[in-house]
C-alpha cells in the first residue's frame, strides 16, 4: 500500500487535532455510544509495536461493574485520606459516563517489558485521539485504584500476567481546560 503524503491544510489540521486533546475531569451525562469505543479500540491497537506483541488488553466496564469501582474508589480513597474525601472522590467518579482499562502483559525481559509498555502508551494515545477527535474527551488516570489489588480482582486480571497502565475516563466535556506547553527550541537539542 502506498502512502500518500498529506497536503499542508491536512498536515496543519492534524496537528491541531493532536494539540487539541485535553484531559477532562468533568463530563456531561450523555453516555458515548459502544460502537465509538469499539472503534477507537480499533484504532488504539494500531499502535506502534515492537516485534507486534501486541501486549495491551483493553477492558470495557459496564454500569455493576463501574458500581463496584465506584465502591472501591471509596474504600481505598477513605483508607488513605478520610472519609470526606472518599466521598467526593466516589461521587466525581460516579459522574464519568465511561471507564476504560488497559493492560499490559508482563514479561521477564526488562527491554521486552519497557517496548511493551511503551506500546500500550501509544495505543492509549490513539484511543484518546480518536475519541477527541469525534467530540469526546478523555482522563489518562493512574490513581490508586489501578494499583490496588482488589481493583485487578475485580477486573480478572492475574497480577502476576499484567499490569494496569491506565483507567481511563471518557464522555463529552463539560469544560474544555486550556494548556500551553514550552517552545519547542527550549526541548530539541541539535546536535552536529
Amino acid at each position: 500500500m502506498k502512502s500518500e503524503r498529506a497536503t499542508d491544510d491536512e498536515l496543519r489540521a492534524f496537528g491541531e487535532r493532536l494539540r487539541s486533546r485535553r484531559t477532562v475531569k468533568l463530563f456531561l451525562k450523555q453516555p458515548v455510544s459502544r460502537k465509538l469505543v469499539l472503534e477507537a479500540i480499533e484504532a488504539a491497537r494500531w499502535a506502534p509495536n515492537h516485534h507486534v506483541t501486541e501486549p495491551w488488553r483493553f477492558y470495557l466496564l459496564g454500569p455493576e461493574a463501574v458500581g463496584k469501582a465506584v465502591e472501591l474508589t471509596r474504600v481505598v480513597t477513605s483508607e488513605k485520606k478520610g472519609a470526606e474525601v472518599a466521598e467526593f472522590k466516589a461521587q466525581s467518579a460516579a459522574a464519568v459516563p465511561g471507564w476504560l482499562v488497559v493492560t499490559c502483559r508482563r514479561s521477564d525481559d526488562e527491554r521486552v517489558q519497557q517496548e511493551d509498555y511503551a506500546s500500550c502508551a501509544c495505543a492509549i494515545q490513539n484511543f484518546m485521539l480518536y475519541l477527541s477527535a469525534a467530540g469526546a474527551a478523555s482522563k489518562w488516570s493512574t490513581g490508586p485504584i489501578t494499583r490496588d489489588e482488589r481493583f485487578y480482582d475485580l477486573l480478572g486480571v492475574d497480577r502476576g500476567e499484567a499490569f494496569i497502565v491506565a483507567l481511563i475516563w471518557y464522555g463529552y466535556p463539560k469544560v474544555i481546560p486550556t494548556q500551553s506547553r514550552k517552545d519547542v527550541d527550549e526541548i530539541v537539542t541539535e546536535l552536529i
